[in-house]
């Protein structure tokens, strides 16, 4: 993008109000995450068997679990966590779902309606948190294989659009002049298609992130994905999950830290999809 679009696409994006406030939130969990050593208060992996379950106050600002560990600071690291999941997991659908969209939809056939498309729509008729719970069961326990898991049940998704808009796409003027020139169909794919594509893509990618926050939390909540005693979110709701009653402190923090943060990816990527949508325009 040049200097003068990308003022453009400011100019529009921060019109939206509830789409800059998402960018910020996520800039900020960013942040967080990238600097999590440095900013939390207290050691998040040891315990302390003098002040577990304290409520919040001046030296434990969210207070402390079962263990005496200090939850803002384990909040702080399962940022690193949810944020590596929704974002890696994204990017293995993007580096499957993409390519085999992109030739399916140019090529089309026997092997792309019969085959591809029938097997992404037995896929995509599942519940996410289903097929992610079969697959991390296959893969095994942790968080690797739940991002693994999370990015292959997403990997249709980004197949499905793709295809769709590569169908649309290929029969534009330009496409049908560069085929004529005798220009390669890998170059057709990827020098003037793909880049004509890129504006769903990334909406999607975007919304995804924040669906693979939630996949994560519930596979780690169910004790398939991050293993203790590494902070996250989805751990910390099932170990919060007894003491609601004593210490609802330790659930809270974490499902308050998931709903903010899927909140903003879907307000971010509804602000983009305002922005980048030529129908919207």
């Amino acid at each position: 993008m040049t200097k003068a679009e990308i003022l453009r696409f400011w100019k529009k994006f921060r019109k939206n109000k509830l789409a800059v406030i998402g960018a910020a939130i996520i800039l900020i969990e960013v942040v967080l995450a990238l600097f999590a050593p440095f900013l939390v208060p207290f050691d998040p992996f040891q315990p302390d068997y003098v002040d577990y379950l304290k409520g919040p106050g001046n030296k434990h600002l969210l207070g402390t679990d079962s263990l005496g560990r200090d939850v803002f600071s384990r909040l702080i690291y399962g940022t690193r966590v949810s944020l590596s999941a929704g974002l890696i997991s994204v990017i293995i659908a993007l580096v499957i779902g993409v390519p085999i969209g992109l030739i399916t939809g140019y090529y089309q056939g026997f092997l792309d309606e019969f085959i591809i498309m029938r097997i992404t729509d037995a896929m995509m008729s599942l519940p996410s948190l289903v097929l992610a719970l079969a697959m991390s069961a296959l893969l095994g326990a942790g968080l690797k294989n739940a991002m693994i898991a999370i990015g292959i049940i997403f990997t249709p998704r980004y197949i499905r659009l793709v295809r769709g808009e590569v169908m649309k796409i290929k029969e534009v003027q330009f496409i049908e002049a560069a085929s004529s020139l005798g220009m390669s169909d890998l170059r057709i794919l990827f020098k003037h298609i793909l880049p004509n594509i890129l504006s769903p893509i990334m909406v999607q990618a975007t919304l995804s992130i924040a669906t693979g926050i939630i996949v994560e939390a519930s596979l780690s909540y169910l004790g398939m994905g991050t293993q203790p005693p590494t902070p996250s979110w989805g751990t910390m709701l099932s170990s919060g999950q007894g003491y609601l009653e004593q210490a609802p402190w330790i659930a809270l923090g974490a499902g308050t830290a998931i709903f903010i943060s899927v909140l903003a990816f879907n307000i971010f990527g509804d602000g983009l999809r305002d922005v980048l949508d030529p129908k919207l325009k």
